[in-house]
């Protein structure tokens, strides 16, 4: 799930980016646990989460949030840590986490490199939201609106949990 973006953040190339941040969002109370974690948001690029995530969505993720096999995590790439990628976390294994993109034919998961290590897996995904797509004469008609039944449709699909995924999720 690679990226195209344009230009460098860290000295590394964007093309070279999964997921892309956007500034800090705001913080969440760890409810008593683990004191505050901070949520943000963040962009997918790529298809290696199709068809739970699209290039383009917007994710809210929350850092240090405890992961449970079927979650969508923000994880460094094993091989290439300056690298961040999204992927389902299929099963706990020792050493770590076992992932997998839920595109079975974009690849770059746990069948490439192997267990990733806890520590690397930094966010687990919250939220998506999908920004509201552009219509065949730009992102709105001549008079600039949408119809209502279009933005009913995007609405009722664009903010949405990340939901775990079915029983069919297995490591391999």
């Amino acid at each position: 799930m690679y990226g195209a973006e344009r230009g460098t953040r860290d000295g590394v190339p964007e093309e070279d980016r999964e997921v892309a941040e956007v500034p800090e969002w705001g913080r969440v109370s760890g409810g008593g646990r683990a004191g505050r974690r901070p949520l943000r948001v963040v962009e997918v690029t790529g298809p290696s989460m199709v068809p739970t995530l699209y290039h383009g969505d917007l994710l809210l993720v929350q850092y240090g949030a405890p992961v449970r096999p079927g979650d969508v995590v923000i994880l460094r790439h094993p091989f290439q840590q300056d690298l961040l990628v999204v992927k389902r976390a299929a099963e706990r294994r020792p050493g770590g986490w076992w992932v997998r993109g839920d595109n079975t034919f974009a690849g770059g998961d746990s069948t490439d490199y192997g267990v990733v290590p806890e520590e690397l897996v930094l966010a687990r995904v919250r939220a998506r939201y999908r920004p509201l797509p552009k219509g065949p004469k730009g992102p709105t008609s001549a008079k600039g609106q949408r119809s209502v039944t279009e933005l009913l449709g995007w609405a009722a699909s664009a903010v949405r949990p990340v939901r775990s995924a079915s029983a069919r999720l297995r490591a391999r």
